[in-house]
């Protein structure tokens, strides 16, 4: 399964949580392929910021984003804690497998479509369409990414369309 819908048609979605800059985020465990520690990288140049290298995943090369850098987070270094979540999405119909390199990975869990609620559309410090939905649980939210906006090249495109307009 390749889909980013989190919910579907279910009042529940299990997710795997984990922690990028203080923050909790959540993907859709069915996307979810593997965690593993991290591993070597190799740069690849005029590569989009965020997707600026590749890994060696059971013999194939697949990108490694740095997915704080597309919310506009500084890049952090390495700790213990580190480590890259392999997911698979359908990208502009392909199923591509992508590692995003995490601070912590935390647990499996369910979350309730009932505590979700859309970003707000005023005091983000992040890009609303880079996120699907933010979950309450607690007395703290979960950030649940829209992977396909951040991960498309559609995105991409318009972004720097908008900074060629405002140069």
């Amino acid at each position: 399964m390749v889909t980013n819908g989190y919910w579907g048609n279910a009042d529940e979605a299990e997710v795997l949580t984990f922690e990028m800059a203080g923050e909790t985020f959540a993907f859709d465990a069915v996307i979810v392929q593997e965690i593993l520690d991290l591993l070597p990288e190799t740069a690849v140049p005029g590569s989009r910021p965020f997707v600026g290298s590749v890994i060696n995943f059971r013999g194939k090369v697949i990108p490694l984003a740095d997915i704080r850098l597309a919310f506009g987070m500084e890049a952090m270094q390495p700790t213990i804690d580190s480590r890259i979540i392999v997911i698979e999405l359908d990208i502009e119909g392909e199923p591509t497998l992508i590692g995003v390199r995490t601070d912590k990975v935390n647990e499996v869990t369910t979350l309730n479509r009932a505590a979700s609620e859309p970003p707000p559309s005023v005091g983000m410090r992040w890009r609303p369409d880079f996120i699907h939905c933010l979950v309450k649980r607690g007395s703290d939210f979960i950030i649940l990414p829209n992977l396909e906006a951040i991960f498309s090249q559609k995105s991409e495109r318009s972004q720097l369309h908008l900074a060629n307009l405002s140069a």
